[in-house]
């Protein structure tokens, strides 16, 4: 059958209520590869920006995933950032997907063969609810769907609106309060968003989760300045992780290499996709830093990622947000908080139904930037 690059498609479609571009691409042999795109930045500029990058490959072969991924790395004069990463890791993904197709075999066993039986996950809820709704809500999950670990938001009030210290008080009290009204071996992760850019205010949310024994502190400061995440590493008592906003290998190697970092959390969609996505857990490994990603996404991508921890020595725990999607009706879900293996199902494992994306279930969604009491803006 022959595997040469053919057609590639696009759809304006929805996960929950963020807007999804959906990837399908053909072969000139019929087989089909499918993935979402993680949109992070101006929505529609990823279905031209695809048509462009598909123009380079047209004629390929479609199981060349890594020449085809370099190849697409190297016609951008300058690195191609973001977006232009995202794009290139929609079309890594449905070539993957190809690929396993084509050979019959879900796409872990091209990367060597599953180095476990299936993929533990912590349930994305991204708010910091009264105890109540919480225990309602982790109840709900568990009883569901087996989730002993969940992510939570550490913020219980305006962190640009309050004073500081009392917003790292109210955390405190506020995890004392959630550990002691759930079962002592769950776990609970905080996403502090980036939203903090001075170090010692990072230290202080770390100072208030540490007697309750977070799972991590995710981004309590920007990414850029990696100096500072040695720093706050050095002087926090509870594993700090991060990594949704760095890009390539090369980032990774430099938080890496200043300890900047005990857990990173590399998104597949955004790095260049599962190509890119192994040579950054490599560098990992080599650290002694296990790679727990970020994926609050839909089901396509939640797929890359069980297989890519599948094959991943040093994977440890997959973000997993609940969103049904018309378009999928066998995702990846959560049994016993892990995601099973589908080694009799070839590619990603899972089906695209068509018919449900003949018309576009698009939704606008753009980020709101707060705003402080003297009128000066704030990372949301």
């Amino acid at each position: 059958m022959s595997l040469r690059i053919d057609r590639l498609q696009t759809f304006l479609q929805r996960v929950g209520n963020r807007p999804r571009v959906l990837v399908k691409i053909t072969t000139d042999g019929g087989l089909e590869g499918w993935s979402e795109v993680y949109n992070h930045g101006p929505d529609l500029a990823f279905p031209p920006m695809l048509d462009y990058l598909f123009a380079q490959i047209r004629g390929m072969d479609a199981s060349r995933t890594s020449f085809i991924n370099q190849y697409l790395l190297q016609s951008s004069r300058f690195p191609p950032g973001a977006m232009g990463l995202a794009a290139i890791a929609a079309i890594d993904h449905a070539l993957w997907d190809i690929a396993g197709k084509a050979a019959g075999l879900p796409v872990y066993r091209l990367l060597g063969g599953s180095v476990r039986d299936r993929v533990r996950v912590y349930a994305g809820l991204y708010s910091a609810p009264d105890l109540p709704d919480l225990q309602d809500q982790t109840a709900a999950l568990n009883e569901r769907n087996g989730f002993t670990a969940f992510k939570l938001s550490p913020y219980r009030s305006d962190i640009h609106r309050t004073r500081f210290g009392l917003a790292a008080r109210e955390l405190g009290d506020y995890f004392a309060s959630v550990r002691a009204g759930h079962p002592d071996v769950w776990e609970f992760a905080f996403d502090a968003h980036a939203c903090l850019w001075e170090p010692r205010q990072a230290v202080e949310l770390g100072a208030a989760l540490a007697p309750s024994e977070p799972l991590f502190l995710e981004e309590p400061i920007r990414p850029e300045y990696i100096p500072a995440w040695a720093r706050i590493r050095q002087e926090l008592a509870v594993p700090l992780a991060t990594g949704e906003s760095l890009y390539s290998p090369n980032e990774f190697l430099t938080l890496l290499t200043a300890q900047g970092a005990d857990i990173i959390q590399p998104d597949i969609c955004v790095v260049g996709g599962l190509t890119q996505m192994v040579k950054i857990a490599a560098l990992a490994e080599a650290h002694y830093v296990p790679v727990s990603p970020h994926n609050p996404l839909g089901p396509l991508a939640t797929a890359a990622n069980v297989h890519f921890a599948a094959a991943t020595v040093n994977f440890g725990i997959l973000e997993f947000k609940p969103d049904p999607v018309s378009w999928c009706h066998d995702p990846y879900e959560p049994v016993d908080g892990h995601l099973e293996l589908r080694p009799d199902r070839p590619g990603w494992g899972i089906e695209i139904d068509e018919s449900a994306l003949v018309e576009d279930d698009w939704v606008h969604w753009q980020r709101v930037v707060p705003t402080k009491t003297d009128g000066s803006t704030a990372w949301m």
